[in-house]
């Protein structure tokens, strides 16, 4: 089992949630960039440096995670490559992607990209809160402790 994180837009507190998860539970967490990340040193937490380009780090981390292992990604269309193969996707938020959720969450935000391209103006996410971050711990120990025991 391992942790992949999505770290382009990974936020810092989400980045040491994980950091201390993976040390407490001794899980091997990979966190995927396109930029030099620079972590504490740790036997459990490594970095890859992708190249840059659109999708490079999603394609990496969807083609190396295998069932079982957890991903952090707030980017929807690597979620739908990740929960059929039996990965355990949650963004950043703590919202966990699903087999029932999934298809409806890769809809709108499709449609809402067609609204952007098409000039609407939608705005974009709320600032990330203290409740976020707390959401985020909950649903990540839930998950974590859920595959363990699996194991």
């Amino acid at each position: 089992m391992k942790i992949w994180v999505d770290a382009d837009a990974c936020p810092g507190p989400v980045r040491d949630i994980l950091l201390r998860a993976s040390q407490r539970l001794h899980i091997p967490t990979v966190f995927v960039a396109n930029k030099r990340l620079t972590l504490p040193r740790s036997e459990l937490v490594s970095t890859v440096q992708v190249g840059a380009g659109l999708d490079v780090a999603d394609g990496y981390i969807a083609s190396s995670s295998e069932s079982g292992d957890l991903a952090v990604t707030q980017d929807i269309p690597l979620a739908a490559l990740l929960v059929p193969k039996g990965v355990v996707v949650l963004d950043p938020r703590g919202e966990l992607f699903s087999e029932e959720n999934i298809a409806e969450r890769l809809s709108v935000r499709n449609f809402m990209q067609e609204l952007r391209d098409s000039g609407v103006m939608t705005g974009g996410p709320s600032g990330f809160s203290a409740q976020d971050r707390q959401q985020f711990a909950a649903s990540l120990d839930r998950e974590l402790t859920r595959l363990l025991k699996a194991r």
